[in-house]
């Protein structure tokens, strides 16, 4: 039986979940490396005006702020991030993107291990993007401007314009890229941002969240990728918030009305929190990972389970990335069969639904000021439990802002004026080029586009070739004009098809559901 793509995004009370062990990953790394260059001091963040409507005691967050000492204040350079699930990335090209306002490339290290690398996105020479390069023959890392290449390590290895017994000036330490540590860890390349060389090592100390059953063969896992034109701590409210389920994506989803839903937080710390629900538990690991299962399973029960992971991925001030994976081990043969480009879809319209709410939601929260979440927002009701566990979280050790890796042109507070509907709904560059399926499908619906068109001319051809000749019937005729309209018809449905979820997806009008 196919599964409700909302209910596998955002939590429900409907399904059963319980918290995932996160257990001990591989011991061996996947692409691990560093160089040294100075990190960017931090900055500093004011909150603005307060609100009203006072929700939790401000003697009581006062006294939690206190008992917070400095050494407890999140680190978020401390902190691996995932760049991308490999699925979706072309071991023949760089992919560039940027996450906690870093701008990094990723690429596959032929001439090297055999691994995936990220390195800082600008060439040394001229700081032009190296994700707008290509692999070399040799497979390094070429920038396209003036054709420097780097292996995996970093080390530029050929400069073009030098003399050839001239100076080795490829050699030189300034005409290196910036490496950091990463590691593929569940079919998911990660990143740590820092690299300096004490950090090069990190992935002995410190490991992204790992899944075994990601990494079991018995179960299929369908991932995805989607930027959204909101925050970091926007996302994470409406993921954790399944009150807002039946509204905000009325007719998407199969229930209908909200009820009281009961929720218990347990183990808030700076590390996250575990929320306890009837049906099951949902856990948040500080920054970015939400995680779920069946409780069957941890029960070691034989029913049919999925598993529930996402990773909310904080881009710049107003942009963050959603990546999802959903490893099951029922029903796996209708997975299978159902290509990817079609579930992302699906997955698209989900959050394509709310996303101008949540666009301007947060330019109110930033009016407001984050440090008065509390007191602008009434959350009166247990259904908030978790969106009120990580305000908590963020307001305790995080002082309501995210220490980005580089300075940004604006803080969160200070957010760009709200976008247009057609650029908040946008789809190409917010997903179908980060993902290798909707680009292939992409590319097969144009092409058959093309070929209804020219079939509909080549059927009107063939009409006016034929005109007068006696051995064509009129039934012959008929069914050449039918062919192109039909044709035709079919090329415009395309046409509209390949626009709305490719490219920029209708409006979603709550007021016609």
């Amino acid at each position: 039986m196919a599964m409700d793509p909302l209910s596998l995004l955002l939590p429900s009370t409907s399904r059963p979940f319980t918290v995932a062990t996160v257990g001990t990953a591989p011991s061996k790394p996947t692409g691990l490396a560093g160089a040294r260059i100075p990190l960017p001091r931090r900055r500093s963040w004011r909150p603005r005006a307060a609100g009203r409507l006072p929700a939790v005691s401000a003697v009581a967050r006062k006294a939690d702020e206190a008992s917070v000492s400095s050494e407890e204040r999140f680190d978020w350079l401390d902190q691996w991030y995932p760049f991308a699930p490999v699925g979706d990335l072309d071991p023949r090209a760089p992919h560039g993107k940027t996450v906690l306002g870093l701008n990094v490339v990723a690429w596959y290290d032929h001439a090297g291990a055999g691994e995936w690398r990220v390195f800082a996105d600008a060439c040394p020479h001229r700081l032009a993007p190296l994700s707008e390069g290509r692999i070399d023959g040799k497979g390094r890392l070429q920038c396209v401007y003036h054709g420097w290449c780097f292996d995996g390590a970093g080390a530029c290895r050929f400069v073009p314009q030098a003399p050839a017994h001239g100076p080795p000036v490829h050699k030189n330490g300034r005409a290196c890229v910036a490496s950091y540590p990463c590691v593929v860890q569940n079919n998911v390349l990660w990143f740590y941002p820092r690299t300096e060389a004490e950090f090069r090592d990190v992935l002995q100390r410190k490991r992204p969240p790992f899944f075994a059953e990601m990494d079991d063969p018995s179960f299929f896992t369908v991932f995805g990728v989607r930027d959204l034109p909101y925050g970091y701590g926007t996302m994470m409210e409406n993921i954790l918030d399944p009150a807002h389920v039946p509204y905000a994506h009325k007719g998407m989803h199969d229930r209908e009305g909200g009820n009281p839903i009961k929720m218990k937080i347990q183990q808030a710390n700076i590390d996250g929190f575990l929320s306890r629900m009837k049906r099951g538990d949902m856990k948040f690991v500080a920054p970015c990972t939400l995680h779920g299962t069946n409780p069957g399973k941890v029960n070691g029960e034989a029913e049919p389970w999925f598993m529930y992971v996402v990773f909310c991925v904080p881009v710049s001030p107003g942009r963050s990335r959603l990546i999802w994976l959903w490893p099951r081990n029922s029903g796996i043969w209708l997975r299978k069969i159902t290509p990817q480009w079609y579930s992302h879809m699906l997955v698209n319209r989900i959050l394509d639904s709310d996303a101008y709410l949540l666009h301007v939601q947060e330019r109110n929260f930033a009016a407001a000021g984050l440090d008065k979440w509390h007191r602008a927002c009434y959350v009166p009701t247990s259904s908030d439990a978790m969106v009120v566990a990580f305000r908590n979280w963020f307001r305790k050790y995080c002082k309501n802002q995210i220490v980005w890796a580089t300075p940004q042109p604006q803080a969160d507070h200070q957010l760009r004026p709200i976008q247009t509907m057609d650029k908040l709904l946008e789809r190409y560059w917010s997903h179908v080029v980060q993902c290798r399926s909707c680009s292939a499908a992409l590319k097969a619906m144009r092409g058959l586009e093309v070929a209804l068109q020219v079939a509909s001319v080549a059927a009107i051809g063939f009409l006016a070739v034929a005109k007068g000749t006696p051995a064509m019937s009129v039934v012959q005729r008929a069914a050449a004009v039918a062919a192109a309209v039909l044709c035709f018809a079919a090329s415009r449905w395309l046409a509209g098809f390949i626009e709305n979820n490719f490219f920029v997806a209708a409006p979603y009008v709550h007021a016609d559901k």
